[in-house]
Order: C-alpha cells, then sequence, then structure tokens
C-alpha cells in the first residue's frame, strides 16, 4: 500500500513539473526607466513648496523713507528694481499685508540625452510661481517657462551648446535641490538667470576647464539692445578639497530703468572648499556695473559676498547656514540705494533618498528703512520662518 502511494506521488509531481514547464511564460514588461536608459534618455525632475511667514509685506518699500511710489507687479519687477525684498520666496506679496503663504514654487522636468561622443540635447522646463520671476525677455510665460533648451555636441575634451541655459555665474541655482537653503540669495535673484546663445567648454585637464561664449545677455531669447556679451569661465579644480570659478560676463545691455544701452560688466568668484565628507564651505563673490543705468551718462555699481556652510551629520540630518551682505549704493539692482545684510539658517531632515524637509530662519537688515510694512511704513529689518519640501523623481 505504501509502494502504491509512492508511486502515485512521484507521478503527480512529474505530471505537475511537465505542466509548470510546458505553461507559457508572460515576458516581462519593462519599466519607463529601463526604456529610457536603453534609448539613452534621462527624464528627472522635482517638486518644491513650502510654507513662509514673515513680520513684513515681503517688499521693498522704493524710496529711503519707506513710502511706496511704484506700483509691483505680481512678479515682483518694476521700474527695473526688484519690488519683492526677496528672491522667490514671497510670490503674490501684497502691500496691505504681511507675508503669509503656502508656496508652490517650482515643479520642473529635466530631459536630456547628453552622450559623451555626437550630438545630443537637453530640455528643462520650470512650472510654479517662481517661472514668471525666471522667464527671459522675448520668451511668453504664464506659470511655465522653458529654463533650458539646447543642443549639444561633444568630441573630446570639447563639448559645445547652442540654444538656452542656466547661467555660469553664482554659487547658487534655479533648481531648488542643489541649494543648501530654501531662500535665495539676494546675489542670485540680482544677477543672471539665463542666456541664449552658444557656449563652448574645454576641459584642458583635471586641472583647468575653459568656457567660452557669446549671447543675448541677461535673461534674453532675443536681444534688446542687439549687441551681444560675451560669456568667459575659468575653473580651476586644484584639488579634491578646493575648487574656484571665476566667470565674466561683459556686453550691450539695456538698462530697465533709463532704457538707455550701456556696457554692463559682471565678474563672479565662487570657491568650494570640502573640508571633509561632512563639512563643505562656500564663498561667492560678485561685481557688478552697468553704463547709463539711471539716466544717460550715468554709471551704477554693486557688489555682494556670500559665504555658505553645510554639515551632515549623517543620511538624515544637516545644518545649511549663509551669510550675505549685498551693496547697491546706487539703488539699481534693489530699487533702493541701500546696503543689505542677511543670515539664514536652514535645518534639512531627509524623509528619505527622495524628500528632504527643510526648516529655516532668516534675518534681513538695511541700511535704509527699506523693507515695507503693512502700515506702509518701512523698517530696517525683517525676519521669517519657513517649512519646504523637495521632492526629486
Amino acid at each position: 500500500m505504501k509502494k502504491k502511494a509512492l508511486v502515485v506521488c512521484v507521478l503527480a509531481a512529474c505530471s505537475s513539473s511537465a505542466f509548470a514547464e510546458d505553461a507559457p511564460v508572460a515576458p516581462a514588461v519593462p519599466t519607463l526607466g529601463q526604456v529610457f536608459d536603453a534609448s539613452g534618455l534621462s527624464v528627472t525632475g522635482y517638486m518644491d513648496m513650502a510654507y513662509n511667514k514673515m513680520d513684513t509685506t515681503g517688499l521693498f518699500a522704493t524710496n529711503n523713507q519707506g513710502v511706496v511710489t511704484t506700483t509691483h507687479t505680481p512678479n515682483g519687477i518694476t521700474g527695473g528694481a526688484a519690488g519683492n525684498s526677496r528672491i522667490f520666496d514671497t510670490p503674490g506679496a501684497n502691500a496691505g499685508q504681511n507675508f503669509n503663504s503656502f508656496n508652490f514654487n517650482q515643479a520642473a522636468v529635466i530631459i536630456s540625452k547628453l552622450p559623451k561622443e555626437g550630438l545630443g540635447g537637453l530640455v528643462n522646463i520650470t512650472a510654479g510661481q517662481d517661472a514668471p520671476t525666471i522667464a527671459s525677455t522675448g520668451l511668453t510665460t504664464g506659470n511655465a517657462d522653458i529654463t533650458q533648451a539646447f543642443m549639444n555636441y561633444a568630441t573630446g575634451a570639447l563639448n559645445v551648446q547652442a540654444g538656452k541655459f542656466a547661467t555660469l555665474a553664482g554659487a547658487e541655482l534655479i533648481t531648488s535641490p542643489s541649494n543648501m537653503n530654501y531662500s535665495r540669495a539676494w546675489m542670485f535673484g540680482w544677477g543672471p538667470y539665463t542666456h541664449t546663445g552658444v557656449r563652448a567648454t574645454y576641459v584642458a585637464s583635471d586641472v583647468f576647464t575653459l568656457i567660452g561664449g557669446v549671447n543675448n545677455g541677461f535673461d534674453q531669447v532675443n536681444s534688446q539692445q542687439g549687441g551681444k556679451m560675451a560669456e568667459l569661465n575659468l575653473t580651476v579644480t586644484a584639488s579634491p578639497m578646493f575648487s574656484l570659478a571665476t566667470t565674466y560676463y561683459g556686453g550691450q545691455e539695456t538698462s530697465a530703468v533709463s532704457n538707455v544701452n550701456g556696457y554692463r560688466g559682471y565678474l563672479d568668484m565662487v570657491g568650494t572648499i570640502t573640508a571633509s565628507s561632512q563639512l563643505k564651505f562656500v564663498f561667492d563673490y560678485a561685481n557688478g556695473k552697468q553704463q547709463n543705468a539711471v539716466v544717460a551718462g550715468t554709471d551704477a555699481k554693486w557688489h555682494a559676498l556670500a559665504l555658505y556652510g553645510n554639515y551632515q551629520f549623517n543620511d538624515t540630518w544637516r545644518l545649511a547656514y549663509r551669510n550675505e551682505v549685498f551693496d547697491d549704493p546706487n539703488g539699481f539692482r534693489s530699487g533702493v540705494a541701500q546696503n543689505l545684510a542677511s543670515n539664514t539658517v536652514t535645518v534639512g531632515y531627509a524623509v528619505s533618498k527622495a524628500l528632504e524637509l527643510r526648516g529655516e530662519f532668516r534675518a534681513d537688515k538695511s541700511t535704509q528703512n527699506s523693507f515695507l510694512q503693512s502700515s506702509g511704513l518701512g523698517t530696517n529689518s525683517q525676519h521669517s520662518y519657513a517649512i519646504d519640501a523637495v521632492y526629486q523623481f
């Protein structure tokens, strides 16, 4: 009886095995990421949403007595000066109330195919409340902006781009995940965002990288002044611990205040010190000059310095600090002849590799009563508290 049962079991097992081998196996469906990888196409993106509360309106008063004398447009640009007292984090600021708002700053996607040899390209679309601020002249936009769109050709150590691309100047970037803090420095907002033209990069060695180009100027798809602006950059990577990137832009630029063309020169130097795998320091110095700035025949100058530090305690927690001074003696960038100073502390908490929460406190100071209060009067200081969420995919 036991032998008979054993035979039945063996036959059943063999039968089951035979059926399993004969059953058709459904082919695995490739994921979208696998399809992109196979085609050499990279698709990435992120979202940046925040809550920001200030003890001022988030606008500049536009004269030294702190009285509003101009109209502020929705994106904060008026008469060539930045009506908003911050860059990006006070969209829709209203003169009648202190700023207290949830912000949908950015939702962006970056699609690229950039082979090491041959032809490729990149398209970067940014949507959200930051889009009108970074939009270039000549490119119609609402709450979405074609931030970058360029063709790319690579051969050996040489790389050539033609189209619209992000500026080389500055330590901070438009892309939110790339920055240490939630709020942006003034020097980021009052420098260029993007350029339209041609750019060539030559990697001379592991130490020296040279970049040269010609473009339409600061944030212009079509040239307002008819002339062109030169772009030069030298990046020196002295060691894994230290690098220095020096950028110069020079050429004809139309002053948005005087509406007259004049030569603009803009120098920016960014140094990066990687003290350890956990500790990083960055300094950013900028110096600008505009001819025919306020009226024909008058020049305006400005300069700024920002110091950054970031300490990564572990995979989850980090602490960042930024100190910035911005000297605008002619009021050409801020709309008020003033010297600005700011201290920003940001705590980052990585919920996962894709999501970081940021808590931030920022204190601003001016030599003038240039920060507009809800009462309509100006004050020389303002403070803010923010919580930010940045999700990458």
